[in-house]
């Protein structure tokens, strides 16, 4: 298969400029990465904040240097040639706010197809087709500084789209959205996957369920570093000899270790919700052990255990898995 994407012993360092003992401390970013993207395929970075999806892309997108290695996209090396690489790529954020309050959507929209050399009435036909898609017609002659956090990132997905890049970076692209937006944009994505076998699109996330939804690969990176890849089908397939369960119970925020050394428990994550007043207890067990010593270890504790449900793997559960603990206690801490 071709390679739309080639990334061979990446590594980025970052020096800090902070003053005392801290001065001139590297920070390793990305450790030796090697990813292979095939052209057609819709491939997903997942992994917690600060685990180098973005520095990832920046790099794949001549926005940063790499300190080592080597990174080609559409078989072009992004450090020897960046121009010819930005020709053919494009990327959308989740959450920028790029552009020109003064314009209007439709002004910026076709204010950015000329900056990559759309003819005029090319740029106007896809960018009215874009807006009918994305529900964004009725705003088209509206400012962008009046826009909706919502109505802004459709805005930004059009950008992306307009100038039919052959690689589409997307970093985050539903963050901050709520459920029926971020529903609209998934949709969008897998339509303009569909419409060619020659497009590409690198899609970085944090939302599990998104990932597993849309991509036909995913990449788990963790500390800089890939520490599997596969489709989510054959992930989950780690877990072929473990049980999952889903135990929620009151809020458990001064539990620091609920467990100790409890027969058959693999791995556990906490996700605390404070609004509700619970915590959920994701927890990964040998094949065959029994969830009642878990939830009696809780009880007592003092806590009140809620519910307790047997759940099919899923890619959240593979990232406990391999790392030890779920996104969430990575984004915390």
């Amino acid at each position: 298969m071709t390679a739309a994407i080639d990334v061979k012993n990446l590594r980025r360092e970052f020096k800090s400029m902070a003053r005392g003992p801290a001065k001139n401390r590297v920070q390793v970013a990305l450790d030796r990465v090697d990813l292979e993207v095939h052209e057609g395929e819709l491939f997903g970075l997942l992994g917690p904040n600060g685990a180098g999806k973005t520095t990832l892309i920046k790099i794949l997108c001549t926005l940063l240097l790499p300190t080592s290695g080597e990174a080609r996209v559409d078989g072009i090396d992004v450090v020897e040639h960046p121009h010819k690489v930005r020709e053919r790529i494009n990327m959308v954020s989740g959450g920028e706010h790029s552009g020109y309050g003064i314009l209007t959507v439709r002004e910026h929209l076709w204010l950015f197809s000329q900056l990559y050399g759309v003819p005029t009435r090319v740029a106007l036909a896809r960018i009215e087709e874009l807006l009918d898609v994305l529900g964004l017609k009725a705003a088209a002659g509206e400012k962008i500084s009046t826009l909706s956090t919502g109505m802004r990132q459709k805005m930004n997905l059009i950008r992306g789209f307009v100038c039919d890049p052959r690689v589409l970076f997307l970093d985050e692209p539903t963050l901050g959205l709520d459920v029926q937006v971020a529903r609209e944009v998934r949709n969008v994505i897998r339509q303009w996957m569909a419409r060619s076998r020659q497009k590409t699109m690198l899609l970085t996330t944090h939302y599990m369920a998104e990932a597993e939804a849309l991509c036909d690969r995913v990449a788990i990176i963790h500390q800089g570093r890939v520490v599997a890849c596969d489709s989510p089908e054959n992930l989950k397939k780690l877990l072929a000899h473990e049980t999952v369960y889903q135990v929620e119970t009151d809020l458990a925020l001064d539990l620091a270790d609920p467990f100790g050394q409890v027969a058959g428990l693999r791995r556990y994550g906490t996700e605390h919700k404070a609004n509700s007043g619970t915590t959920r207890f994701q927890v990964i067990l040998d094949r065959g052990a029994e969830i009642d010593p878990v939830t009696r270890r809780l009880e007592q504790a003092g806590k009140t255990v809620r519910t307790v449900t047997r759940t099919d793997p899923t890619l959240e559960d593979v990232f406990l898995h391999l790392v030890g603990h779920t996104l969430g206690d990575e984004d915390q801490a």
